[in-house]
């Protein structure tokens, strides 16, 4: 049976005027769902109530902070873009305000990654999906799209109706509209997104003249179709097919997690209920499915925990509202352990434990890794250094008897000026050098760049009588000018001798 029906007023004798039993199904239920079936359509109505407050308010927030952070500026000097969120590929940096990322510090990216899957782990113990009810983009951009649906073809009833009138131009132009409208909500989002690999104003200015990297115009592209068709046309079946998260949830999630559940105790035995008829011997659900006709997944809350629940809780505020008009206290659905629902079966009071093993594990785990994150992000050297020597050869004898090792020294400048540079090299006492490409009279000191990395290339030479070993230990010790920071790379010095 299709969710594509309509809702019925309750009979003359029921109670509450404005509760209506809805003919719906869950379409995407398990038990009605078959492999390989063709979608059928969901037609999530509108309800009103905090839940559904504050998802139009993350949604605001989350989208705004998608779409409006590329144009944000942030003073980094002359030498750095002003960017403040900037993913440079060509500059081999990535920006987040005040914190600069270099290759080398690939490390932070894995410990903001594990950083995000902990406090997901930890969110998910406490209070369920609630990233995706809330947060997950797939959530967000639907819940946009949707809006824009009922814009043009009204809530839910209405575009019931639509669906199955034969074509016209009310229908043709509401359609025409609706679709218009996402196709440019998705090319902003492609538009959005490949600001945060170039300057943003640049961009946009390249962008419409075609003067932008093929990259930009091919990740637009992509970002504009999977916008449209995941929000648009695939829904619930990205997170239901697609998504590997309510899969891998079940196992970071206990039955003290807190979820969007039905208060089967309170609720069954379930049924209609006429004015003024007695409440004893029967529950407080009157099974008249304004959950389901709620659900942007298409599924009946009242089955248990499901996969394909996002816990969004719109159906919490669908069903309140209907225990106002039948004069029922609210709550009916509402979040709640799977432990507290067995609790009042049983008589018991309900028990909250928040504090629990697995929450615990993930919240020192968390901070474990935040405290390792802030303190080499507070301790971070703008100096760095490494050395490499050559290999091929690995030495040269030259026609005096002396032999020459060749190294390249990596000096990295983190900071945003130009910065000069000694070098001290501790080895054998009769050691000799020479820096590529620079005088005698420039000695070891060298000039770097603001924000940049530069190679040197060194030979050092030993003389004969110095080459009694087959190999001997160098360092190379790098400090700015009029700054006690040093940095100090270890090598080899191969003289073909035995030892």
């Amino acid at each position: 049976m299709s969710a594509a029906n309509t809702s019925t007023p309750t009979s003359p004798g029921q109670s509450a005027p404005g509760a209506h039993r809805h003919d719906v199904t869950a379409v995407n239920d398990a038990q009605q769902r078959k492999l390989y079936k063709k979608r059928e359509q969901i037609y999530p109505k509108l309800v009103q109530g905090k839940f559904r407050l504050a998802k139009w308010v993350f949604m605001a927030v989350a989208l705004g902070i998608y779409y409006f952070i590329p144009f944000l500026r942030w003073d980094r000097g002359p030498s750095a873009p002003d960017q403040a969120v900037l993913v440079d590929f060509e500059g081999r940096r990535f920006y987040f305000f005040f914190i600069e990322i270099w290759p080398q510090e690939i490390y932070y990216v894995s410990g903001l990654l594990i950083l995000a899957a902990l406090a997901l782990f930890l969110v998910s113990a406490l209070f369920g999906r609630v990233w995706c009810g809330y947060a997950c983009p797939q959530t967000v951009w639907t819940d946009l799209f949707i809006a824009v649906e009922r814009l043009f073809e009204g809530d839910r009833n209405k575009r019931i109706r639509l669906d199955k009138a034969p074509w016209s131009f009310n229908k043709a132009w509401r359609k025409t509209g609706k679709h218009a409208v996402w196709l440019i909500i998705a090319a902003a989002t492609g538009g959005a997104w490949i600001l945060y690999f170039h300057d943003a104003y640049e961009t946009i200015g390249n962008f419409f003249t075609g003067q932008a990297a093929i990259s930009s115009y091919i990740f637009f592209g992509i970002l504009t179709f999977t916008t449209y068709s995941l929000a648009g046309t695939m829904r619930e079946q990205v997170c239901t097919y697609m998504c590997p998260w309510p899969r891998i949830q079940a196992a970071m999630t206990d039955r003290d997690a807190l979820n969007v559940a039905y208060r089967v105790d309170r609720g069954e035995p379930r049924g209609a209920h006429k004015k003024n008829e007695s409440w004893d011997g029967r529950g407080d659900c009157i099974d008249c499915k304004a959950c389901i006709a709620a659900c942007p997944m298409g599924i009946d809350i009242r089955e248990g925990s499901q996969l394909e629940c996002i816990h969004c809780a719109l159906c919490i505020d669908a069903c309140d509202d209907i225990m106002k008009k039948v004069d029922r206290p609210t709550g009916l659905i509402a979040y709640d352990t799977d432990v507290n629902i067995d609790r009042r079966q049983e008589g018991l009071q309900p028990v909250y434990r928040f504090l629990r093993p697995r929450v615990l594990v993930y919240a020192v785990s968390f901070a474990i890794v935040a405290a390792i994150m802030l303190f080499a992000q507070t301790t971070r050297a703008t100096l760095d250094v490494n050395v490499t020597r050559d290999r091929n050869p690995n030495f040269v004898a030259l026609s005096d008897g002396s032999v020459r090792n060749g190294y390249t020294l990596k000096v990295i400048n983190r900071t945003h000026t130009d910065s000069d540079y000694t070098i001290e090299i501790d080895g054998p006492e009769a050691l000799q050098w020479r820096i590529l490409g620079q005088s005698e009279a420039q000695g070891l000191v060298v000039n770097v760049p603001a924000s940049r990395t530069q190679d040197f290339r060194i030979y050092l030479t030993l003389p004969p009588e110095a080459l009694a070993q087959a190999n001997l230990p160098v360092r190379f010790t790098i400090s700015p000018e009029g700054s006690d920071e040093t940095r100090s790379a270890h090598s080899v010095f191969l003289t073909g001798g035995s030892q």
